[in-house]
């Protein structure tokens, strides 16, 4: 198997992993809006490291890379999502 080709492979298993692994939370959380157990902080830098590697994925030369950039969609967006319902839950609902 090409290098290039073992490269890609372990990209997408890595991406559907991460994607697999971090879903069921973020979609239980949104459907509950149970945040109690949830750190602030957790998903805050989860979203910024997001967007930080969705950057990485678009901006690597000479190609882009999609498994980098779609699972770091997924999963900043859900992250964003999560932090939004915490914030809403901690300071917003509380007044």
């Amino acid at each position: 198997m090409e290098q290039s080709t073992f490269y890609e492979i372990c990209g997408w298993v890595a991406s559907i992993g991460l994607v697999l692994g971090y879903l069921p939370q973020a979609i239980q959380t949104m459907r509950t809006r149970n945040t109690d157990g949830i750190a602030l902080p957790t998903f805050l830098m989860t979203g910024i490291g997001g967007i930080c590697f969705m950057l990485q994925g678009i901006l690597h030369k000479p190609e882009i890379l999609w498994s980098l950039f779609i699972t770091n969609l997924i999963t900043t967006v859900c992250s964003l999502v999560v932090f939004g319902i915490k914030v809403y839950n901690d300071y917003i609902k509380e007044k």
